[in-house]
């Protein structure tokens, strides 16, 4: 049995989009289409530079409930899709597979994704959240109509490549940019006839393995994406201790921005780290509490225990 008014979140993936988008705003407009129909092996460093970090996003939907359900939408025989697969099904993420037009190359993801969300809305009446995880313009009607089902809809959305009229149909819209453990990309990377030389962040340069045993946000580096590359061997077995930290980091920064507080509650910060992880365990890692864990992590987080209620924030570097 569920809580009664407890959140429970669906998130639906137009995974091609994100996946495109993305390549575009890291290599430049239209960058996509260019380099396919060269092939995209040509110049692997692109691809790699411009890998889709599944896991932030679906962190970010946790922050929000229980995740009922995610499925990600997209032809899965594609090369440049089939690399996330591992990371996605370790993650629970429903993959549901779409064949592309002959004609026209569209694999209908905008119309199969919109049904499946009105479908689960009626077949699933305890659902709060629906979170919507593309940019398209097609998605407005979507959005629309679970706002008037009583749902609360989230957008995220890759800069540049989202439409405004779909950010103002949600109830609230990010750019997976801004996503907790996203890099920015550098601004000179964007001309495509010079994005080969020069290098951009690569995905995982901005947080630490942050997904636990489950192999979500660790796995959805550029490892996944390119199998073989350089420093895959070294993620099979992850150090526990740092990927503990690189979760609790996330954790915070997504409570502390979502919130836009100081301070959070330590045992909220916890129930945050057990949604990203459900594996998380501080005992696990040799602590006898959780406040011991935060203990340990001093040169990350403050811990502020003048008080019976402990309050924990990302330690201020500068």
């Amino acid at each position: 049995m569920t809580e009664s008014g407890a959140a429970r979140v669906a998130v639906y993936l137009d995974f091609d989009n994100i996946v495109i988008s993305r390549y575009d705003q890291v290599n430049g407009r239209n960058s996509f289409q260019r380099d396919k129909a060269k092939g995209l092996d040509d110049d692997p460093s692109r691809l790699a530079r411009a890998t889709v970090d599944v896991g932030a996003i679906i962190d970010f939907a946790s922050s929000f409930g229980t995740l009922v359900l995610t499925r990600a939408y997209a032809d899965w025989s594609a090369e440049i899709n089939a690399g996330y697969r591992g990371q996605l099904v370790g993650r629970a993420v429903e993959l549901v597979q779409l064949f592309p037009a002959a004609a026209y190359g569209k694999n209908g993801a905008d119309i199969r994704l919109a049904v499946d969300a009105v479908e689960d809305m009626f077949r699933l009446p305890d659902l709060t959240h629906v979170v919507i995880v593309a940019g398209d313009s097609d998605y407005i009607a979507l959005a629309q109509r679970c706002k008037r089902l009583g749902r609360y809809v989230v957008g995220i959305g890759v800069a540049g490549s989202s439409s405004r009229m779909l950010a103002a149909a949600c109830d609230e819209f990010v750019t997976y940019d801004t996503l907790p453990g996203v890099p920015a990309i550098e601004p000179s990377s964007a001309p495509a006839d010079t994005a080969g030389d020069k290098p951009a962040p690569r995905r995982r340069s901005g947080r630490s393995k942050s997904s636990g045993s489950s192999g979500s946000s660790d796995s959805s580096g550029s490892s996944d994406a390119t199998d073989g590359s350089d420093g895959s061997d070294t993620q099979d077995e992850p150090d526990p201790q740092v990927t503990a930290t690189g979760l609790l980091t996330r954790a915070l920064r997504i409570g502390l921005e979502k919130d836009d507080v100081d301070w959070l509650h330590n045992s909220a910060v916890k129930a945050q780290m057990k949604r990203m992880d459900p594996s998380f365990s501080e005992k696990s890692l040799g602590f006898k509490s959780f406040s011991d864990f935060l203990r340990s992590r001093a040169e990350v987080v403050e811990l502020d225990e003048s008080s019976t209620t402990r309050l924990v924030r990302l330690r201020d570097k500068s």
